[in-house]
């Protein structure tokens, strides 16, 4: 006969509980088949420390599944619904005593469905903030610059954004391809109705089907509760394919038959559903010859390029380059709570001498680096990132250093900046300030020079 096990002190049975209730909420969250027969594993290890087991198994979803005769299986509800299956198995000795053990597991199946239905929660309020969240950007869609590049793209985007087309956005990375996209949407009829982007190089396979149609409750292990996909979370509104040339080519397929058809199943689903979308999609790749080499469906092609835009790159557009800076000056002035007055005159220059390879977004990135770095009331050359503020100067001190004026010059710089290291006892400020030049720029040029182990 057995002995009773010892009850275990209270502060032992919270961490259990505890643990139970972090395990089963990973269990719901996780994909990765691996990875749940971890967490299976550690759920029915820890249930051998509450109760004499000889084994057990968790089943997520709302199936039947058919339990021997020494297990005890107890349902997992979610609301009032089936969401999965607790069962815990026992040796010979313990089956006298299954019905005093089921008590505790009925406690552990408590917790279980309190987790399950925390995921299903969460679940919904990440649908619920991203549609709240991609109304709140839509307010600011504004296209800063009056080049000609840009206004004639603006005239486009006036034209096509009434007609109810899908449109092919096309650029280089970091021009602003996803604001076009959501130009088209907001003097669109669609512009009360949702906005939502969906970026195809972001997530695998399985996951961007998932995202783009959404799915059944049980369509997978995991999948606790319907899920409604981003194109049916859009009804009536836009859907914005960021990278659309990154699309898998079986989702090219199904995405194919829904611009056709306008109609899709959730995965795991049987039900055709219709759906009201306008969609916008957007590449940096030449489509037209993955197309013609087999890399991209040509039949989507011609479908998605109804209507092509095209986004100028900022190199060619050069006038807007400063109004581009003042609007990122303020924005990331107002960001990181420091007040810019404007742009010195020699950071203007520096920002229009330069090529701009990462287009806007490098733009926004360099102005918003130096305000954070900055210290003056007025952006400075000296704030901005080296790329930017010496080319010339990186290149010489490769390629073209060799040149006996460029040797004097610099032979100069060194002199005179250990000169000044000297007078000042080894204060950089002080030395700065002897040599007339910013703190920053005596960094840059110890640095160019080679001078830290002269300067000690």
């Amino acid at each position: 006969m057995p002995l009773e096990p010892s009850m275990p002190p209270p502060e032992t049975t919270l961490l259990q509980a505890c643990a139970l209730l972090f395990l089963f909420r990973a269990l719901a969250r996780t994909r990765d088949e691996a990875q749940r027969i971890i967490w299976e594993e550690q759920i029915v290890r820890l249930i051998g420390d509450l109760v004499p087991s000889s084994g057990g198994a968790v089943v997520l979803g709302g199936g039947d599944e058919e339990v021997p005769e020494d297990c005890v299986a107890l349902p997992l509800y979610v609301r009032g619904e089936r969401g999965g299956l607790l069962a815990v198995w026992f040796g010979p000795e313990e089956r006298d005593r299954m019905a005093r053990h089921r008590e505790v597991l009925s406690a552990v199946a408590t917790l279980a469905g309190a987790a399950l239905d925390n995921i299903r929660d969460v679940e919904g309020l990440r649908t619920e903030n991203a549609l709240l969240r991609d109304r709140i950007e839509d307010i600011d869609t504004g296209i800063i610059g009056g080049s000609a590049g840009t206004r004639k793209l603006l005239q486009m985007v006036a034209r096509v954004a009434p007609r109810d087309t899908s449109v092919l956005v096309l650029g280089e990375s970091g021009t602003g391809k996803e604001l076009v996209a959501r130009a088209l949407h907001r003097w669109s009829p669609r512009a009360a109705k949702p906005f939502i982007a969906i970026n195809c190089a972001a997530l695998s396979e399985s996951l961007l089907e998932s995202e783009l149609f959404g799915h059944e409750k049980g369509a997978f292990t995991g999948a606790l509760a319907l899920k409604k996909g981003k194109l049916e979370m859009a009804e009536g509104g836009t859907v914005f394919l960021d990278e659309i040339g990154e699309l898998a080519v079986s989702l090219q397929a199904k995405l194919l038959r829904v611009l056709q058809q306008r109609e899709f199943e959730r995965v795991g689903g049987t039900r055709t559903l219709k759906l009201d979308v306008r969609v916008v999609a957007a590449t940096n790749r030449d489509l037209a010859s993955e197309a013609r080499r087999g890399a991209f469906r040509e039949d989507l092609y011609h479908r998605l390029n109804v209507v092509a835009l095209r986004v100028p790159p900022l190199r060619e557009r050069m006038e807007d380059v400063l109004p581009l800076a003042r609007y990122f000056l303020e924005r990331a002035g107002t960001r990181c709570g420091r007040i810019v007055s404007g742009i010195s005159a020699e950071a203007e220059r520096r920002l229009m001498a330069y090529g701009w390879p990462g287009n806007v977004r490098e733009l926004e990135n360099a102005v918003e680096r130096a305000v954070v770095l900055g210290q003056s009331d007025e952006l400075l050359a000296e704030d901005l990132p080296e790329a930017i503020v010496e080319p010339a100067a990186t290149a010489a001190a490769s390629a073209s250093a060799s040149g006996a004026l460029q040797a004097s010059v610099s032979q100069t710089k060194r002199e005179l900046i250990l000169t000044a290291w000297r007078e000042s006892g080894g204060d950089h400020n002080l030395a700065a300030a002897r040599l007339k030049i910013h703190p920053n720029s005596l960094r840059r040029l110890i640095r160019l020079l080679n001078l830290r182990d002269s300067l000690g």
